[in-house]
């Protein structure tokens, strides 16, 4: 009844987390907000979550990283992705090294190896958070699907290097040609995994729809049991589960553009991941910050392991600690964008440093550092304790908390008026995708309209409606077609069009449940319609 009891408590406090992040004066990225809910309810209530990671990884990350992927534009992925991999492992390795030695150095207590299985937690960023703080600072569209693809990619690299790092602190030896081999086998396994099965359940899905029909309930729950399935196969062959995870989504998103599913499945599948994102986001910061005060409770014991007393001195190391994350990745930013992203023949400039800034500040540590730390093992190979682990653990936690903190206050400064390096425009291929949809509509119209007029009576009516689509439908062409300054006036048109529209709907709704409230109307009759002008409305946003 307890668990029962805190799992809900966690829930309402995401709610209240919304409400809270929009009533603040100030702007407060909602993970921060979050994580001071959670350590309210465990300083408040005499709950304690002990989060097995194996069971944390297994219930937030894969369907989290298998939206992302799924949803991430992939053309705009594969466009810069020479700049997403140097992120994403050439960063990683990086900071492995560079942070490992620094902490080292820094904090004699902690052993090397130990040190680079706390710099391999940190190096990931978090593409929950960045997102997160994505929805209060504009971010520009091609900054962001980098950031994206980064944050989705980096997790396996630094969780990879985190096992090289734990079982060199256990054993006392590294191998580099096992390591290279390890990570090999563990990167291309876990992509092989999630795109194969993400594949096979497709064709079959396709098969059992063509015999048997299509069904949405059950077409929703195979989207959610495909990002586990690829998760738990992937770990079972000592794969990557992460990178299947998020290989599942990219290949979910080819398998979905042969536009097999209907209308009604589309929408009501949306819905569901549109919840189930809400809610591990938000769950993942407030468990965060639930943990934060049994943490904090452990400072005085935790610092004696460094050779000093006052508890201020912990503060210094995770402030050092996050400048030299932050030095790391910005000169690494700003070494990739000048061979790749500013390389290119549209991008002939020298980067911006503010651009190289901005990316630097969102390089926001999350849930996986979270998770990462806590599969540090309790104990070494010969029974002892596992050396500087609850340091490691405060540290880590305290890196993700700077971090959010320093990306809330230092990227709207950033990005004011920044612009990234031009990118062509899509509106003509919009246009044209339009154009060529609406004559494929057309024809398609003219050849059902002769079939299933043919030899019937009434087939003068069948003509009729036919003519009157087909006519919709060259109005549409016309429209796309029209010259520039026409469609400056037909964009404000349709501006005003929409306001009006949307006017026009509201007051349908208020009419429909007026009539309930009087009884007028049954609440059956009513759901259906509002229903109806829920997709229109919905339409209208697209």
């Amino acid at each position: 009844m307890q668990t029962i009891t805190l799992v809900l408590s966690l829930l309402f406090a995401v709610v209240v987390s919304g409400i809270l992040a929009r009533l603040l004066p100030f702007s407060m990225p909602r993970p921060l907000v979050q994580i001071a809910l959670g350590a309210i309810i465990g300083l408040v209530a005499d709950w304690r979550v002990t989060l097995d990671p194996e069971i944390f990884f297994l219930l937030f990350l894969p369907p989290l990283l298998f939206l992302d992927g799924w949803r991430i534009p992939r053309e705009d992925l594969f466009k810069d992705g020479s700049t997403v991999l140097e992120l994403a492992l050439g960063l990683v390795v990086i900071t492995v090294l560079g942070m490992g030695f620094f902490i080292n150095w820094l904090i004699p207590a902690i052993p090397l190896a130990v040190a680079f299985a706390l710099a391999a937690v940190v190096s990931p960023t978090d593409p929950i958070a960045v997102s997160a703080i994505a929805k209060r600072t504009p971010i520009p569209k091609r900054m962001m699907h980098i950031l994206e693809g980064e944050s989705l990619l980096n997790d396996a690299s630094g969780l990879v290097c985190l096992r090289f790092a734990i079982a060199a602190a256990l054993t006392g030896t590294f191998s580099p040609g096992d390591a290279a081999f390890n990570f090999l086998w563990v990167a291309i396994g876990g992509i092989a995994v999630g795109a194969g099965l993400t594949v096979i359940v497709g064709w079959a899905k396709t098969v059992v729809t063509r015999h048997l029909g299509e069904e949405s309930g059950s077409q929703i729950l195979i989207s959610l049991l495909i990002p586990f399935g690829a998760y738990l196969i992937a770990e079972h062959l000592h794969c990557s589960g992460i990178l299947a995870a998020v290989a599942a989504g990219l290949a979910m998103g080819f398998v979905e553009a042969r536009g097999n599913a209907l209308a009604m499945t589309r929408i009501r599948r949306t819905t569901v991941w549109d919840m189930i994102q809400f809610t591990a986001n938000g769950s993942i910061f407030v468990l965060l910050g639930e943990q934060l005060p049994t943490i904090l409770a452990g400072a005085a014991d935790t610092v004696r392991l460094t050779g000093h007393h006052e508890p201020w001195w912990l503060i210094i190391y995770v402030l050092a600690i996050n400048l030299g994350l932050a030095a790391l990745r910005f000169a690494w930013v700003w070494l990739s964008f000048r061979l790749t992203l500013f390389r290119q023949p549209e991008d002939r400039t020298r980067p911006n440093w503010r651009i190289i800034g901005a990316m630097s500040f969102a390089g926001v540590r999350g849930a996986i550092t979270l998770a990462g730390v806590l599969t540090l093992p309790l104990a070494m190979s010969d029974g002892g304790p596992f050396p500087a682990r609850d340091l490691a653990i405060f540290l880590a936690m305290g890196v993700i908390i700077v971090s959010l903190i320093a990306a809330s206050i230092g990227l709207p400064m950033m990005m004011r008026g920044l612009e990234m390096p031009a990118e062509p425009a899509g509106d003509a291929a919009v246009e044209a995708a339009r154009i060529a949809a609406a004559e494929a509509a057309i024809a398609e119209i003219e050849r059902t309209q002769h079939r299933l007029a043919d030899g019937r009576k009434d087939a003068d009516a069948y003509v009729i409606v036919a003519s009157h689509l087909m006519d919709l439908y060259r109005e549409r062409i016309d429209h796309q077609t029209n010259l520039p300054e026409q469609k400056h006036i037909r964009r404000r048109d349709e501006r005003i069009e929409h306001e009006l529209r949307l006017a026009a709907l509201k007051a349908e709704r208020q009419e429909i449940f007026r009539r309930v409230r009087s009884r007028e109307l049954g609440s059956e009759a009513a759901r259906k319609l509002v229903r109806e002008l829920d997709f229109f409305e919905a339409r209208l946003a697209v």
